[in-house]
C-alpha cells in the first residue's frame, strides 16, 4: 500500500493545485522509532502524525488539523481514517474517495467480530463516501452492497520499471517469495513445498524477502531450521530496490502461498521481472491468472503437488527460457500506472461533480 500511494501521489503532481500525503509517524514494525514529521518525497509533501492504540486500528485524531483546506480526501485502506472522515462528514461535507486495499479480512483471526464491524460501522462509513475504488474482484464483491452505485473496481497500478526484466536470463532452480511476514502469507507452506522439492532434488533454493509482522525474523528462521533447510532457504530484510533487483537476478520463479491478497502487486512485479509465478489460488490470484497465462495456480496445503508443479515449470522453462520470461514481462504491461491514473482521474471528476 505504501508503494501504491508513493507512485500515485508522485504522478498526481501538476494535476492538482496541491497534493499532500498524511500518514503515521511510526512504522507498525518499529513503533519505538519516530519518523520525520514533515518530508518531501518525489516532490510530494508528506506529513506524519502521532497515533495510539493498535496497529489494526490506529487512533490519530490530529489528522483533522492537516486537512482543513483540502477539497478532496483520498483514504487508503479501511481503518480509523476511513471511519473518522465518514463521521466528520456529518458536520462538514467533504468529497471523500477511498481505496480498499483488501479491507481487513486478510486473516480469519477475529472473523466474527470483523463481520459485525463490517456490517455496522463500515457499512455506515461507506455510505458517506462519494466513491470507493476496489482493487480486486473480491473487494468489489464485499464493498458493492455497502455503497451501491458508488463502488467500482480499479486495479492497482504497478511500477513496471522497478524490476523490469531483472530475472535471471538462464534458468535457475531458485524461488523467491516477497511480502510482509504475516500469517496470511503462509510462509510455512512455502517452506513445506521447498522441503518436498529438496526431497527430489537438493539443488532447489528459496529467498524469503520481507519484514516482520505477525511473524518475526526469528520465527521464520525457526521454521527453516525445523525443516532442515538452513542451506536452502534464506531470509532477506530491509533490501533496497536495487538489492532486491540483484536478488531477483538469481531467480527464475516467484512463489506465494498467501491465503488473501488485496490485489497482488508483488506477483505483477514478479511478472514484469520475468519470473514465473506459482501461487495459491486465492480470489485475487485467480482473477489475475485469467489475465496472465504464465501464472500457475496450485494448492500450497499439498506440498507434493506444489513440488510437482515447480518441477513441471522447470522442465518447460528449460525448453525456451527467453520466451517464458518475455511472456510475463509483456502481460504485466496491462497494469501500467498510465491506465490506473486515468481511471482515478475519471473517478475524481465524477465525485467532484456529485451534488449529494
Amino acid at each position: 500500500m505504501e508503494d501504491f500511494v508513493k507512485n500515485m501521489a508522485s504522478r498526481q503532481i501538476g494535476r492538482f493545485g496541491e497534493v499532500r500525503v498524511v500518514t503515521l509517524d511510526r512504522l507498525f514494525t518499529a513503533p519505538d522509532r519516530g519518523l520525520p514529521q514533515h518530508e518531501i518525497i518525489d516532490g510530494v509533501e508528506v506529513a506524519r502524525i502521532p497515533y495510539s492504540g493498535s496497529s489494526r486500528y490506529p487512533f490519530a485524531p490530529s489528522v483533522f488539523q492537516e486537512i482543513t483546506d483540502i477539497d478532496l480526501i483520498h483514504v487508503h485502506a479501511i481503518d480509523f481514517f476511513f471511519d473518522a472522515f465518514a463521521l466528520s462528514s456529518l458536520a462538514k461535507k467533504r468529497k471523500l474517495i477511498a481505496t480498499t486495499h483488501g479491507g481487513f479480512f486478510h486473516t480469519a483471526k477475529h472473523s466474527f467480530l470483523k463481520k459485525i464491524w463490517f456490517n455496522s460501522v463500515t457499512r455506515f462509513s461507506a455510505s458517506r463516501y462519494d466513491a470507493i475504488a476496489c482493487c480486486s474482484d473480491s473487494d468489489l464483491e464485499l464493498f458493492r452492497p455497502l455503497a451501491p452505485g458508488h463502488t467500482e473496481m480499479i486495479e492497482n497500478g504497478v511500477d513496471l520499471d522497478k524490476f523490469a526484466g531483472a530475472a535471471s536470463l538462464r534458468p535457475q532452480k531458485r524461488l523467491l517469495t516477497l511480502g510482509r511476514f504475516s500469517q496470511n502469507k503462509r510462509i510455512d507452506l512455502v517452506l513445506d513445498a521447498l522441503a518436498a522439492l529438496n526431497g527430489q532434488d537438493p539443488e532447489w533454493q528459496l529467498d524469503i524477502v520481507g519484514g516482520p509482522s505477525d511473524w518475526s525474523v526469528s520465527d521464520i528462521q525457526e521454521m527453516i531450521q525445523g525443516r532442515g533447510l538452513e542451506d536452502h532457504a534464506f531470509v532477506h530484510v530491509g533490501l533496497s530496490d536495487q538489492g532486491l533487483r540483484d536478488l531477483i537476478g538469481l531467480c527464475s520463479f516467484f512463489v506465494s502461498a498467501s491465503e488473501y491478497e488485496g490485489f497482488g502487486i508483488a506477483m505483477i512485479e514478479a511478472l514484469s521481472a520475468g519470473l514465473l509465478p506459482i501461487v495459491q489460488p486465492n480470489t485475487a490470484f485467480q482473477s489475475l491468472a485469467e489475465k496472465h497465462p504464465s501464472v500457475r495456480l496450485v494448492d500450497f496445503t499439498d506440498a507434493a503437488a506444489v513440488a510437482g508443479n515447480v518441477e513441471n515449470a522447470w522442465t518447460e522453462l528449460k525448453v525456451d527460457p527467453a520466451r517464458a520470461r518475455q511472456s510475463g514481462i509483456v502481460s504485466a504491461q496491462q497494469h501500467s500506472w498510465d491506465q490506473t491514473i486515468a481511471r482515478y482521474d475519471a473517478l475524481y471528476e465524477r465525485a467532484l461533480a456529485r451534488t449529494s
